[in-house]
Protein backbone atom coordinates (compact mmCIF):
# COMPACT_ATOMS: atom_id res chain seq x y z
CA UNK A 1 0.00 0.00 0.00
CA UNK A 2 3.14 2.46 1.04
CA UNK A 3 4.26 2.05 -2.54
CA UNK A 4 0.89 3.03 -4.33
CA UNK A 5 0.46 6.06 -2.16
CA UNK A 6 3.72 7.35 -2.84
CA UNK A 7 3.01 6.67 -6.59
CA UNK A 8 -0.12 8.30 -6.23
CA UNK A 9 1.35 11.58 -4.45
CA UNK A 10 4.20 11.74 -6.89
CA UNK A 11 2.08 11.34 -10.30
CA UNK A 12 4.18 12.39 -13.15
CA UNK A 13 7.47 12.03 -11.60
CA UNK A 14 6.72 8.53 -10.33
CA UNK A 15 5.40 7.70 -13.24
CA UNK A 16 8.20 9.01 -15.59
CA UNK A 17 10.86 6.78 -13.43
CA UNK A 18 8.92 3.66 -13.68
CA UNK A 19 8.68 4.36 -17.46
CA UNK A 20 12.06 5.91 -18.08
CA UNK A 21 14.82 3.44 -16.58
CA UNK A 22 16.27 2.39 -19.53
CA UNK A 23 19.10 0.34 -18.09
CA UNK A 24 21.58 1.45 -20.49
CA UNK A 25 23.53 4.71 -20.92
CA UNK A 26 23.14 5.55 -24.50
CA UNK A 27 19.08 6.08 -23.87
CA UNK A 28 17.57 8.22 -25.78
CA UNK A 29 17.15 11.86 -24.00
CA UNK A 30 13.92 12.88 -22.44
CA UNK A 31 12.66 15.71 -21.69
CA UNK A 32 12.61 16.67 -17.70
CA UNK A 33 10.07 18.46 -15.58
CA UNK A 34 11.47 21.82 -16.47
CA UNK A 35 11.61 21.06 -20.24
CA UNK A 36 15.43 20.60 -20.79
CA UNK A 37 17.10 17.43 -22.19
CA UNK A 38 18.03 14.66 -19.57
CA UNK A 39 21.13 13.89 -21.94
CA UNK A 40 23.22 11.15 -20.19
CA UNK A 41 26.84 12.25 -19.01
CA UNK A 42 29.25 10.17 -20.27
CA UNK A 43 31.34 10.23 -17.39
CA UNK A 44 28.77 8.69 -15.14
CA UNK A 45 27.61 6.20 -17.35
CA UNK A 46 24.68 3.83 -15.93
CA UNK A 47 26.35 0.29 -16.96
CA UNK A 48 30.60 0.13 -17.58
CA UNK A 49 32.68 -3.26 -16.65
CA UNK A 50 35.33 -2.18 -14.46
CA UNK A 51 38.07 -3.86 -13.04
CA UNK A 52 41.60 -4.76 -12.23
CA UNK A 53 43.72 -8.05 -12.42
CA UNK A 54 44.82 -9.84 -9.72
CA UNK A 55 47.59 -12.10 -10.63
CA UNK A 56 48.76 -14.70 -8.55
CA UNK A 57 52.18 -15.96 -10.79
CA UNK A 58 55.05 -15.39 -8.80
CA UNK A 59 53.49 -13.78 -6.50
CA UNK A 60 52.50 -10.45 -8.35
CA UNK A 61 49.49 -9.47 -6.36
CA UNK A 62 48.01 -12.02 -4.55
CA UNK A 63 49.36 -13.71 -2.51
CA UNK A 64 52.29 -10.88 -1.96
CA UNK A 65 54.50 -14.14 -1.21
CA UNK A 66 54.68 -17.72 -0.38
CA UNK A 67 54.01 -19.40 3.17
CA UNK A 68 51.26 -16.99 4.16
CA UNK A 69 49.21 -17.82 7.07
CA UNK A 70 45.24 -18.75 5.84
CA UNK A 71 44.27 -15.58 7.44
CA UNK A 72 47.18 -13.33 5.91
CA UNK A 73 46.32 -14.80 2.15
CA UNK A 74 42.41 -13.72 3.11
CA UNK A 75 43.38 -10.44 4.19
CA UNK A 76 45.39 -9.54 1.62
CA UNK A 77 42.59 -11.03 -0.63
CA UNK A 78 40.19 -8.85 1.14
CA UNK A 79 42.11 -6.02 0.47
CA UNK A 80 41.84 -6.03 -3.04
CA UNK A 81 38.34 -6.32 -3.24
CA UNK A 82 38.08 -3.38 -0.89
CA UNK A 83 40.52 -1.04 -3.42
CA UNK A 84 37.62 -2.28 -6.03
CA UNK A 85 34.88 -1.40 -3.84
CA UNK A 86 36.40 2.27 -3.14
CA UNK A 87 37.16 2.79 -6.78
CA UNK A 88 33.47 1.60 -7.67
CA UNK A 89 34.95 -1.15 -9.48
CA UNK A 90 32.18 -4.04 -10.07
CA UNK A 91 34.89 -7.02 -11.11
CA UNK A 92 37.77 -8.58 -9.90
CA UNK A 93 40.00 -10.40 -12.50
CA UNK A 94 41.22 -13.29 -10.44
CA UNK A 95 44.00 -15.39 -11.22
CA UNK A 96 43.54 -19.23 -9.89
CA UNK A 97 45.62 -21.36 -12.72
CA UNK A 98 48.79 -19.81 -13.17
CA UNK A 99 50.60 -22.55 -14.17
CA UNK A 100 48.41 -25.79 -14.53
CA UNK A 101 47.96 -25.75 -10.75
CA UNK A 102 45.13 -24.81 -8.74
CA UNK A 103 44.05 -22.21 -5.86
CA UNK A 104 40.74 -24.54 -5.36
CA UNK A 105 41.19 -28.24 -4.37
CA UNK A 106 41.05 -29.68 -8.02
CA UNK A 107 40.23 -33.19 -8.67
CA UNK A 108 42.40 -32.87 -11.72
CA UNK A 109 45.65 -30.67 -10.86
CA UNK A 110 47.96 -30.04 -7.89
CA UNK A 111 47.87 -26.91 -5.51
CA UNK A 112 49.63 -24.16 -6.47
CA UNK A 113 53.41 -23.53 -5.57
CA UNK A 114 52.16 -19.19 -5.35
CA UNK A 115 50.20 -20.44 -2.33
CA UNK A 116 52.31 -22.32 0.35
CA UNK A 117 55.59 -22.30 -1.71
CA UNK A 118 55.89 -25.70 -2.93
CA UNK A 119 53.70 -27.48 -5.40
CA UNK A 120 51.03 -29.56 -3.66
CA UNK A 121 50.68 -27.95 -0.67
CA UNK A 122 47.26 -27.34 0.68
CA UNK A 123 46.95 -23.82 1.88
CA UNK A 124 44.77 -24.54 4.71
CA UNK A 125 41.54 -23.45 3.19
CA UNK A 126 39.83 -23.14 -0.17
CA UNK A 127 41.09 -19.95 -1.69
CA UNK A 128 38.67 -19.77 -4.73
CA UNK A 129 35.50 -20.35 -2.34
CA UNK A 130 36.93 -17.68 -0.62
CA UNK A 131 36.81 -15.55 -2.80
CA UNK A 132 33.63 -16.15 -4.56
CA UNK A 133 32.10 -15.38 -1.03
CA UNK A 134 34.02 -12.17 -0.51
CA UNK A 135 33.87 -10.61 -3.61
CA UNK A 136 29.74 -11.35 -3.93
CA UNK A 137 29.33 -10.48 -0.36
CA UNK A 138 30.59 -6.91 -2.23
CA UNK A 139 28.80 -7.25 -4.98
CA UNK A 140 31.46 -7.89 -7.61
CA UNK A 141 31.48 -10.22 -10.17
CA UNK A 142 34.31 -12.96 -9.96
CA UNK A 143 36.29 -13.73 -12.94
CA UNK A 144 37.72 -16.72 -12.41
CA UNK A 145 41.42 -16.27 -14.45
CA UNK A 146 42.85 -19.52 -16.06
CA UNK A 147 46.15 -19.72 -18.13
CA UNK A 148 45.10 -22.91 -20.76
CA UNK A 149 48.76 -24.43 -21.41
CA UNK A 150 51.51 -23.00 -19.23
CA UNK A 151 53.03 -25.92 -16.76
CA UNK A 152 55.72 -23.83 -15.13
CA UNK A 153 58.22 -20.99 -14.86
CA UNK A 154 60.98 -23.37 -15.20
CA UNK A 155 62.24 -26.12 -17.61
CA UNK A 156 62.87 -29.17 -14.85
CA UNK A 157 59.78 -31.71 -15.21
CA UNK A 158 60.77 -33.15 -12.10
CA UNK A 159 60.29 -30.24 -10.28
CA UNK A 160 56.46 -30.91 -10.44
CA UNK A 161 54.83 -33.25 -8.10
CA UNK A 162 54.96 -36.74 -9.05
CA UNK A 163 51.40 -37.04 -9.79
CA UNK A 164 51.55 -33.69 -11.79
CA UNK A 165 49.73 -34.76 -15.54
CA UNK A 166 52.62 -33.65 -16.85
CA UNK A 167 54.87 -35.95 -15.41
CA UNK A 168 52.27 -39.21 -16.32
CA UNK A 169 52.20 -37.95 -19.88
CA UNK A 170 55.93 -36.63 -20.25
CA UNK A 171 55.13 -37.00 -24.20
CA UNK A 172 52.97 -33.58 -23.74
CA UNK A 173 55.25 -31.38 -22.59
CA UNK A 174 57.47 -28.81 -24.95
CA UNK A 175 60.08 -27.16 -23.20
CA UNK A 176 60.44 -23.02 -24.70
CA UNK A 177 61.93 -20.44 -24.26
CA UNK A 178 62.89 -21.49 -20.39
CA UNK A 179 59.11 -22.88 -19.80
CA UNK A 180 57.48 -25.75 -20.28
CA UNK A 181 54.11 -25.35 -21.95
CA UNK A 182 51.63 -28.12 -22.84
CA UNK A 183 51.24 -29.26 -26.70
CA UNK A 184 48.57 -27.53 -27.68
CA UNK A 185 48.30 -29.59 -30.64
CA UNK A 186 47.76 -33.16 -28.64
CA UNK A 187 43.99 -33.42 -28.11
CA UNK A 188 44.44 -35.38 -24.83
CA UNK A 189 46.01 -32.30 -23.46
CA UNK A 190 43.99 -30.16 -24.73
CA UNK A 191 40.87 -32.08 -23.31
CA UNK A 192 42.52 -32.08 -19.74
CA UNK A 193 43.39 -28.23 -19.83
CA UNK A 194 39.10 -28.04 -20.49
CA UNK A 195 38.65 -30.90 -17.73
CA UNK A 196 40.61 -28.68 -15.61
CA UNK A 197 38.15 -25.85 -15.76
CA UNK A 198 35.57 -27.31 -16.23
CA UNK A 199 36.79 -28.69 -12.53
CA UNK A 200 36.03 -25.23 -11.15
CA UNK A 201 33.21 -23.74 -13.18
CA UNK A 202 31.16 -26.97 -12.33
CA UNK A 203 32.04 -26.45 -8.04
CA UNK A 204 32.17 -22.97 -7.76
CA UNK A 205 29.44 -19.92 -8.04
CA UNK A 206 32.06 -17.90 -10.28
CA UNK A 207 30.92 -15.43 -12.78
CA UNK A 208 33.41 -15.36 -15.85
CA UNK A 209 35.90 -17.39 -17.40
CA UNK A 210 38.64 -15.47 -18.01
CA UNK A 211 42.07 -16.13 -20.46
CA UNK A 212 44.37 -13.78 -21.27
CA UNK A 213 46.96 -13.54 -24.06
CA UNK A 214 49.06 -17.14 -23.87
CA UNK A 215 48.09 -19.22 -26.54
CA UNK A 216 51.05 -20.86 -28.75
CA UNK A 217 54.04 -19.10 -26.31
CA UNK A 218 55.15 -15.66 -27.68
CA UNK A 219 57.82 -16.10 -30.05
CA UNK A 220 61.82 -16.63 -28.10
CA UNK A 221 64.80 -15.42 -31.08
CA UNK A 222 66.60 -18.61 -32.03
CA UNK A 223 64.53 -21.00 -30.28
CA UNK A 224 61.60 -23.03 -32.37
CA UNK A 225 58.59 -24.87 -30.57
CA UNK A 226 58.99 -28.47 -31.12
CA UNK A 227 55.83 -29.48 -32.30
CA UNK A 228 56.69 -31.30 -35.47
CA UNK A 229 56.29 -34.51 -34.79
CA UNK A 230 52.81 -33.71 -33.31
CA UNK A 231 51.70 -31.97 -36.29
CA UNK A 232 52.51 -35.29 -38.64
CA UNK A 233 50.57 -37.32 -36.00
CA UNK A 234 47.98 -35.00 -35.81
CA UNK A 235 47.72 -32.61 -39.18
CA UNK A 236 45.61 -34.79 -41.63
CA UNK A 237 43.84 -31.67 -43.73
CA UNK A 238 46.04 -29.08 -43.16
CA UNK A 239 48.64 -27.68 -45.33
CA UNK A 240 50.87 -25.88 -43.24
CA UNK A 241 51.64 -25.35 -39.91
CA UNK A 242 50.60 -22.05 -38.62
CA UNK A 243 46.63 -23.51 -40.13
CA UNK A 244 46.94 -26.59 -37.82
CA UNK A 245 47.94 -24.23 -34.63
CA UNK A 246 45.52 -21.84 -35.27
CA UNK A 247 43.06 -24.81 -35.62
CA UNK A 248 44.04 -26.05 -32.58
CA UNK A 249 43.37 -22.89 -30.61
CA UNK A 250 39.79 -22.41 -31.64
CA UNK A 251 39.11 -26.09 -30.94
CA UNK A 252 40.22 -25.09 -27.18
CA UNK A 253 37.94 -21.97 -27.32
CA UNK A 254 35.10 -22.98 -28.91
CA UNK A 255 35.12 -26.55 -27.07
CA UNK A 256 35.66 -24.58 -23.47
CA UNK A 257 32.78 -21.96 -24.15
CA UNK A 258 30.07 -24.99 -25.28
CA UNK A 259 31.28 -27.20 -22.28
CA UNK A 260 30.65 -23.76 -20.11
CA UNK A 261 27.31 -22.53 -21.55
CA UNK A 262 26.54 -26.52 -21.48
CA UNK A 263 25.99 -26.24 -17.44
CA UNK A 264 25.88 -22.91 -17.15
CA UNK A 265 24.54 -20.67 -19.14
CA UNK A 266 25.41 -17.67 -17.04
CA UNK A 267 28.94 -17.95 -17.05
CA UNK A 268 30.38 -15.69 -18.84
CA UNK A 269 33.60 -16.43 -21.50
CA UNK A 270 35.89 -13.76 -21.95
CA UNK A 271 39.69 -13.50 -23.70
CA UNK A 272 42.77 -10.71 -23.16
CA UNK A 273 44.44 -11.13 -26.29
CA UNK A 274 47.81 -8.99 -27.21
CA UNK A 275 46.02 -6.21 -29.27
CA UNK A 276 47.33 -6.95 -32.22
CA UNK A 277 45.85 -9.28 -34.30
CA UNK A 278 47.64 -8.51 -37.50
CA UNK A 279 50.10 -5.11 -38.71
CA UNK A 280 48.11 -3.26 -41.84
CA UNK A 281 51.55 -4.18 -43.74
CA UNK A 282 50.42 -8.45 -43.18
CA UNK A 283 47.46 -8.24 -43.92
CA UNK A 284 45.11 -5.32 -44.91
CA UNK A 285 42.11 -6.15 -42.61
CA UNK A 286 44.93 -5.33 -39.67
CA UNK A 287 45.55 -2.49 -37.64
CA UNK A 288 47.75 0.35 -38.64
CA UNK A 289 50.46 -0.54 -36.76
CA UNK A 290 53.50 -1.85 -36.92
CA UNK A 291 53.98 -4.08 -33.52
CA UNK A 292 56.63 -6.77 -32.97
CA UNK A 293 54.13 -9.54 -32.41
CA UNK A 294 50.82 -10.34 -34.07
CA UNK A 295 48.40 -12.63 -32.43
CA UNK A 296 47.31 -14.27 -35.98
CA UNK A 297 50.54 -15.21 -36.79
CA UNK A 298 52.72 -15.50 -33.85
CA UNK A 299 50.36 -16.90 -31.14
CA UNK A 300 48.21 -19.45 -33.23
CA UNK A 301 45.27 -16.99 -31.92
CA UNK A 302 42.77 -15.91 -34.54
CA UNK A 303 41.32 -13.45 -32.13
CA UNK A 304 39.30 -11.53 -34.67
CA UNK A 305 37.50 -15.08 -35.57
CA UNK A 306 36.84 -15.63 -31.72
CA UNK A 307 34.67 -12.55 -31.74
CA UNK A 308 32.73 -13.18 -35.21
CA UNK A 309 31.88 -16.61 -34.36
CA UNK A 310 31.08 -15.70 -31.38
CA UNK A 311 32.25 -18.13 -29.35
CA UNK A 312 33.40 -15.55 -26.42
CA UNK A 313 31.14 -13.63 -24.83
CA UNK A 314 33.76 -10.36 -24.19
CA UNK A 315 37.08 -9.33 -25.46
CA UNK A 316 39.15 -6.89 -23.58
CA UNK A 317 42.45 -6.37 -26.07
CA UNK A 318 45.42 -5.09 -24.18
CA UNK A 319 46.32 -2.41 -25.34
CA UNK A 320 49.24 -1.02 -23.65
CA UNK A 321 50.18 1.34 -25.74
CA UNK A 322 49.66 5.65 -25.08
CA UNK A 323 47.80 7.31 -27.68
CA UNK A 324 49.71 8.57 -30.69
CA UNK A 325 52.62 6.30 -29.97
CA UNK A 326 53.50 5.19 -33.52
CA UNK A 327 53.97 1.74 -33.44
CA UNK A 328 50.94 0.59 -31.94
CA UNK A 329 48.81 3.90 -31.31
CA UNK A 330 45.71 3.20 -28.50
CA UNK A 331 43.93 5.73 -30.66
CA UNK A 332 44.27 3.47 -34.14
CA UNK A 333 43.57 0.09 -32.30
CA UNK A 334 40.73 0.91 -29.97
CA UNK A 335 38.07 1.95 -32.91
CA UNK A 336 39.75 -1.18 -35.42
CA UNK A 337 38.36 -3.55 -32.43
CA UNK A 338 35.18 -1.30 -31.84
CA UNK A 339 34.83 -2.17 -35.56
CA UNK A 340 35.24 -5.97 -35.11
CA UNK A 341 32.31 -6.23 -32.14
CA UNK A 342 30.01 -4.04 -34.29
CA UNK A 343 27.00 -6.76 -35.07
CA UNK A 344 27.96 -9.49 -32.47
CA UNK A 345 27.04 -9.71 -29.06
CA UNK A 346 30.54 -9.70 -27.54
CA UNK A 347 31.31 -6.99 -25.50
CA UNK A 348 34.54 -5.20 -26.00
CA UNK A 349 36.49 -4.35 -22.88
CA UNK A 350 39.88 -2.14 -23.03
CA UNK A 351 43.07 -3.42 -21.11
CA UNK A 352 45.16 -0.97 -19.69
CA UNK A 353 48.59 -0.84 -18.69
CA UNK A 354 48.52 0.83 -15.36
CA UNK A 355 51.93 -0.74 -14.62
CA UNK A 356 53.88 1.69 -17.37
CA UNK A 357 52.71 4.70 -15.76
CA UNK A 358 55.87 6.72 -14.15
CA UNK A 359 57.89 3.25 -15.28
CA UNK A 360 57.90 3.00 -18.71
CA UNK A 361 59.97 5.28 -20.87
CA UNK A 362 58.69 3.30 -24.18
CA UNK A 363 56.89 6.82 -24.87
CA UNK A 364 57.00 10.39 -22.36
CA UNK A 365 53.42 9.57 -22.51
CA UNK A 366 53.47 7.35 -18.89
CA UNK A 367 55.15 10.29 -17.62
CA UNK A 368 51.82 12.34 -17.72
CA UNK A 369 49.44 11.35 -14.95
CA UNK A 370 46.75 12.40 -17.58
CA UNK A 371 47.38 9.53 -19.86
CA UNK A 372 45.14 7.03 -18.34
CA UNK A 373 42.03 9.35 -18.10
CA UNK A 374 42.77 10.49 -21.73
CA UNK A 375 41.92 6.52 -22.41
CA UNK A 376 38.87 6.90 -20.73
CA UNK A 377 38.00 10.33 -22.28
CA UNK A 378 38.63 9.05 -25.90
CA UNK A 379 36.35 5.26 -25.12
CA UNK A 380 33.78 6.98 -24.04
CA UNK A 381 33.33 8.77 -27.54
CA UNK A 382 32.97 4.32 -28.93
CA UNK A 383 29.40 3.16 -27.84
CA UNK A 384 31.11 -0.10 -28.42
CA UNK A 385 33.52 0.11 -25.37
CA UNK A 386 31.96 -1.10 -22.78
CA UNK A 387 34.16 -0.90 -19.52
CA UNK A 388 37.85 -1.31 -19.03
CA UNK A 389 40.41 -3.84 -16.81
CA UNK A 390 44.06 -2.42 -15.21
CA UNK A 391 46.98 -4.50 -15.24
CA UNK A 392 47.51 -5.08 -12.27
CA UNK A 393 45.98 -4.34 -8.71
CA UNK A 394 49.43 -3.35 -7.26
CA UNK A 395 50.27 -1.02 -9.97
CA UNK A 396 46.50 0.35 -9.35
CA UNK A 397 46.92 0.83 -6.07
CA UNK A 398 50.75 2.35 -6.22
CA UNK A 399 48.93 5.28 -7.68
CA UNK A 400 51.97 6.24 -9.49
CA UNK A 401 52.06 10.08 -10.21
CA UNK A 402 48.46 10.20 -8.76
CA UNK A 403 47.38 8.45 -12.13
CA UNK A 404 44.58 6.26 -10.60
CA UNK A 405 43.29 8.87 -8.37
CA UNK A 406 42.84 11.54 -11.10
CA UNK A 407 41.23 8.64 -13.00
CA UNK A 408 39.01 7.73 -10.54
CA UNK A 409 37.99 11.22 -9.55
CA UNK A 410 37.25 11.64 -13.12
CA UNK A 411 35.44 8.71 -14.34
CA UNK A 412 34.65 6.83 -11.63
CA UNK A 413 32.97 8.91 -9.20
CA UNK A 414 29.52 6.78 -9.11
CA UNK A 415 28.86 3.08 -8.90
CA UNK A 416 28.27 1.62 -12.47
CA UNK A 417 25.89 -1.47 -12.96
CA UNK A 418 27.58 -4.52 -14.84
CA UNK A 419 26.91 -4.28 -18.69
CA UNK A 420 23.99 -6.70 -19.61
CA UNK A 421 24.49 -9.84 -22.10
CA UNK A 422 20.90 -9.94 -23.45
CA UNK A 423 22.32 -12.79 -26.13
CA UNK A 424 22.65 -14.92 -23.00
CA UNK A 425 19.30 -13.61 -21.24
CA UNK A 426 17.45 -10.66 -21.19
CA UNK A 427 14.22 -11.47 -19.05
CA UNK A 428 14.43 -8.79 -15.81
CA UNK A 429 13.54 -10.16 -12.58
CA UNK A 430 10.57 -9.11 -11.06
CA UNK A 431 10.36 -5.78 -9.43
CA UNK A 432 10.84 -5.37 -5.19
CA UNK A 433 7.55 -4.40 -3.18
CA UNK A 434 6.93 -2.66 -0.26
CA UNK A 435 9.73 0.12 -0.54
CA UNK A 436 10.45 2.76 2.45
CA UNK A 437 12.87 5.50 3.72
CA UNK A 438 12.80 6.31 7.09
CA UNK A 439 14.62 9.41 8.46
CA UNK A 440 16.99 7.85 11.37
CA UNK A 441 19.93 9.62 13.29
CA UNK A 442 22.27 8.23 10.77
CA UNK A 443 20.64 9.22 7.57
CA UNK A 444 17.94 7.58 5.50
CA UNK A 445 17.16 3.63 5.93
CA UNK A 446 15.86 2.21 2.78
CA UNK A 447 13.96 -0.81 3.09
CA UNK A 448 12.24 -3.37 0.80
CA UNK A 449 11.40 -7.01 0.20
CA UNK A 450 12.49 -9.57 -2.65
CA UNK A 451 9.88 -10.43 -5.16
CA UNK A 452 11.90 -12.55 -7.38
CA UNK A 453 13.70 -15.91 -6.73
CA UNK A 454 16.50 -14.83 -9.75
CA UNK A 455 17.40 -11.76 -8.40
CA UNK A 456 21.31 -11.01 -7.13
CA UNK A 457 21.72 -7.61 -6.36
CA UNK A 458 19.91 -4.44 -6.09
CA UNK A 459 20.64 -1.05 -7.19
CA UNK A 460 19.68 2.38 -4.97
CA UNK A 461 18.98 6.07 -6.75
CA UNK A 462 18.37 8.96 -4.98
CA UNK A 463 16.99 12.49 -5.88
CA UNK A 464 16.14 15.40 -4.47
CA UNK A 465 12.21 15.27 -3.85
CA UNK A 466 11.58 19.12 -4.79
CA UNK A 467 13.68 20.97 -7.04
CA UNK A 468 15.67 18.19 -8.30
CA UNK A 469 16.72 16.16 -11.32
CA UNK A 470 13.58 14.12 -12.73
CA UNK A 471 15.38 12.51 -15.55
CA UNK A 472 14.97 8.97 -15.69
CA UNK A 473 18.02 7.65 -14.71
CA UNK A 474 19.47 6.65 -18.24
CA UNK A 475 23.23 7.71 -16.33
CA UNK A 476 24.22 6.99 -13.05
CA UNK A 477 24.29 10.78 -11.48
CA UNK A 478 21.33 9.62 -9.45
CA UNK A 479 22.72 5.50 -8.21
CA UNK A 480 24.31 5.71 -4.81
CA UNK A 481 24.68 1.89 -4.18
CA UNK A 482 24.62 -1.54 -5.29
CA UNK A 483 24.05 -3.88 -3.06
CA UNK A 484 24.23 -8.09 -3.04
CA UNK A 485 20.51 -9.43 -2.07
CA UNK A 486 21.05 -10.98 1.31
CA UNK A 487 17.24 -12.63 2.01
CA UNK A 488 13.57 -11.80 1.61
CA UNK A 489 13.72 -8.40 3.30
CA UNK A 490 16.81 -5.94 2.15
CA UNK A 491 17.98 -3.00 3.55
CA UNK A 492 20.37 0.03 2.90
CA UNK A 493 21.48 3.00 4.72
CA UNK A 494 22.02 6.08 2.71
CA UNK A 495 24.67 7.89 5.48
CA UNK A 496 25.32 10.46 3.00
CA UNK A 497 21.76 12.27 2.96
CA UNK A 498 21.74 15.80 3.83
CA UNK A 499 19.70 16.26 6.80
CA UNK A 500 16.38 18.42 6.17
CA UNK A 501 16.48 17.60 2.98
CA UNK A 502 13.28 15.28 1.31
CA UNK A 503 14.56 12.53 -1.00
CA UNK A 504 13.15 10.55 -3.35
CA UNK A 505 14.24 7.02 -3.58
CA UNK A 506 13.98 4.39 -6.21
CA UNK A 507 15.09 0.65 -5.81
CA UNK A 508 15.38 -1.63 -8.61
CA UNK A 509 15.91 -5.58 -8.84
CA UNK A 510 19.26 -7.30 -10.91
CA UNK A 511 19.99 -10.84 -11.55
CA UNK A 512 23.30 -12.21 -11.89
CA UNK A 513 23.28 -10.74 -15.79
CA UNK A 514 22.75 -7.53 -14.40
CA UNK A 515 19.34 -7.39 -15.94
CA UNK A 516 17.49 -4.53 -13.92
CA UNK A 517 13.60 -4.77 -13.21
CA UNK A 518 11.61 -1.39 -13.15
CA UNK A 519 12.38 0.76 -10.02
CA UNK A 520 9.65 1.00 -7.33
CA UNK A 521 9.81 4.49 -5.15
CA UNK A 522 9.71 5.88 -1.82
CA UNK A 523 9.88 9.10 -0.14
CA UNK A 524 11.99 10.13 2.57
CA UNK A 525 9.30 12.31 4.33
CA UNK A 526 10.41 12.33 7.99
Amino acid sequence: MRVWRVMGVLGATAGLLLSGLSGTASAAPAASADGSQCVANPATPLRQFRASWVASVVNIDWPSKTGLTPAQQQAELIGWFDDAVRQHHNAVILQVRPTADAFWPSTVEPWSQYLTGHQGGDPGYDPLAFAVAEAHKRNLELHAWFNPYRLSMGTDINALVPEHPARQHPDWVVSYGGKLYYNPGIPAARKLVEDAIMDAVSRYDIDGVHFDDYFYPYPVAGQVFDDAATFAQYGAGFSNLQDWRRNNIDLLIQELGQKIKAIKPWVKFGISPFAVWRNKATDPEGTDTTAGVQTYDDLAADTRKWVREEWIDYIVPQVYWAGGFAPADYNKIVPWWADQVRGTHVHLYIGEATYKVGTSTQSPDWADPLELSDHLAFDSAIPEVKGNIYFSAKDVRADRLGATTLLNNTWYTRPALIPAMPALDSRAPLPVHAVQATRTGSGVQVKWGRTSGDTTSYAIYRRELLGGDHCPDNDARNLIATVRSSGAEQSYLDTSATPGTKYLYSVTALDRLANQSVPIPAVSLR
